[in-house]
């Protein structure tokens, strides 16, 4: 490919499909020249300069490898937030925001203070989104992975959310303190079973496998999350966690069965049955 064309022209004759090089080069049309995603139309015409030519050709070749956007351009759009991302963490998923949104439908529900705990919080994407658009709520954040909550933090201090939530590592409620109790608790938990194959598929290659994968059926993550509910979450708490499309059936049995009421399954904008809802006695 030639520095001497056009924007509309390096988006012609790219390889890859035309959406994904209007992403990439608006994303350099920001960095080198300032310009809005709005000049690809309105300076079509306009040619790259020698800096910005061989990063064009250096995130075509690493989009061609299969590498993910989000990890090539370092961030996400989630919600109503912009996230950092990288290799380090799970990229967030537009279904996943179904779990916000049932968050804050319960925090507007209780119309008070509201404490809420995210398991496995990764890039931050659900509790941020939350505190973003839930001021009355405090957030506890908790992961495993010591990379993810740099990230984490990072965001939060970018979102200036820093107040309103705090993070903890460890794995599951063991970043919890034993005393601590939630109007809700979010998750989206490693729900892929141990050699699926999507695993070895598309962005997945690229992805944190411990965000992916239990490397068991897919639900024991789940099952941990939804045994431990009880005892973190307030009298007529809410729990609501993401599965895999055909664990909806599984996911609600096993609400059923550690005495969750309430217990509800929730479709994406697809119509896949999404996420898993349920309620502690009060």
């Amino acid at each position: 490919m030639s520095i001497n064309q056009s924007l509309r022209e390096f988006i012609s004759n790219c390889a890859l499909p035309a959406n994904e090089a209007r992403i990439l080069l608006a994303h350099l049309l920001e960095r080198h020249y300032q310009l809005p995603r709005s000049a690809l139309l309105s300076r079509d015409d306009m040619r790259l300069n020698e800096q910005a030519f061989e990063e064009w050709e250096s995130l075509v070749s690493r989009r061609m490898n299969g590498e993910p956007i989000a990890y090539i351009l370092g961030k996400k759009g989630f919600h109503n937030i912009e996230l950092q991302v990288g290799p380090g963490v799970l990229i967030p998923r537009p279904e996943t925001e179904l779990l916000v949104e049932i968050a804050l439908s319960e925090i507007a529900k209780l119309n008070k203070p509201t404490k809420v705990l995210d398991l496995g919080t990764g890039s931050g994407a659900i509790a941020l989104s939350i505190a973003s658009a839930a001021p009355q709520a405090s957030l506890l954040a908790t992961d495993r992975s010591a990379e993810a909550l740099a990230i984490a933090k990072h965001n939060a201090h970018f979102l200036n959310l820093t107040e309103q939530v705090q993070f903890s590592q460890g794995n599951w409620y063991e970043a919890v303190s034993p005393q601590n109790q939630f109007d809700v608790i979010v998750s989206n938990p490693p729900y892929i079973a141990n050699q699926d194959p999507h695993l070895t598929q598309g962005d997945l290659r690229f992805e944190p496998p411990s965000a992916l994968t239990d490397y068991a059926s897919g639900l024991s993550c789940l099952e941990i999350i939804i045994a431990g509910a009880d005892k973190y979450l307030k009298p007529g708490g809410l729990i609501v966690v993401e599965h895999g499309f055909d664990q909806s059936e599984a996911v609600l049995e096993l609400m059923k069965e550690t005495d969750l009421i309430d217990v509800q399954a929730h479709l994406d904008l697809a119509g896949h049955s999404r996420a898993a809802s349920g309620r502690k006695r009060f």
